[in-house]
């Protein structure tokens, strides 16, 4: 009976949930292969799989996404690009608009670690490591994002203890956050540290209070800057760099 028992634990520890597959052959974050499956692009042994959650055998099972076979990959990237306004962080546009894979040329098959909106520049990291992407975006671990902004007017001191504090966005306030007065910048130019990733949390904060922001450029991602480097220029991060994200996440 032990035996028994013993081999059908095995073979339930080789099987692996079909998100996670999809992120170790380095096609999204778990959480983007989810919207992949959702959208009914993704298919095993033929059979095409819209419900999360499905676990599948990596040595017998064959997965495609739209059609396509896909595998593990052999060899896993971490990059870091410096990006450039009028560019969209997404792998591809059907809108034909120029996205940060144009920019970033690598035989790998690699997608961006979360989002910049089109007009943000800054840091933005780029991998096939689907397992450090998702948790680099999960919400548990608290990466600390940092930005310049650049608004339309004079900051008022009491705005800038309501964004400390934090600011209601979609029913609920925003964590609080570091945020002061660059030098020389007539109180239009702040820098601000951030621990969550919202959609356009920056620039909606401001807009909340009453400015616009003008220039947002992402300083640093878990302490990965682009200093020195132009914009639209990209490099391979340092296995320092990468050990130092991996334990941020509990990976190392």
């Amino acid at each position: 009976m032990k035996e028994k028992k013993m081999k059908k634990i095995e073979k339930a520890d080789e099987l692996i949930r079909l998100n996670k597959y999809l992120a170790m052959c380095g096609i999204a974050s778990r959480r983007k292969a989810d919207e992949l499956i959702q959208q009914g692009r993704v298919a095993v042994n033929g059979e095409v799989i819209t419900q999360l959650g499905i676990k599948i055998d990596p040595r017998k099972d064959k997965v495609t996404v739209d059609g396509k076979p896909v595998k593990p990959e052999e060899k896993l990237v971490y990059i870091v690009l410096n990006k450039p306004k009028d560019c969209i962080t997404t792998v591809k546009d059907e809108k034909g608009r120029r996205t940060v894979l144009d920019l970033v040329k690598v035989k790998q098959r690699i997608f961006p670690v979360g989002r910049l909106d089109r007009n943000t520049t800054g840091v933005l990291l780029l991998t096939n490591d689907g397992e450090l992407a998702y948790r680099l975006m999960h919400p548990k671990y608290k990466i600390e994002k940092a930005y310049k902004v650049e608004i339309d007017k004079p900051i008022k001191p009491e705005d800038i203890e309501k964004l400390k504090r934090g600011i209601m966005l979609d029913g609920r306030k925003t964590e609080a956050c570091d945020i002061y007065i660059l030098p020389d910048s007539d109180r239009k130019e702040l820098g601000i540290t951030i621990h969550e990733g919202r959609y356009r949390q920056i620039r909606r904060m401001f807009e909340r209070l009453g400015y616009k922001v003008r220039k947002l450029h992402r300083v640093s991602f878990g302490g990965i800057t682009v200093s020195g480097m132009k914009r639209g220029e990209w490099r391979y991060l340092t296995e320092k760099e990468i050990r130092k994200l991996k334990k941020l996440v509990g990976l190392e």
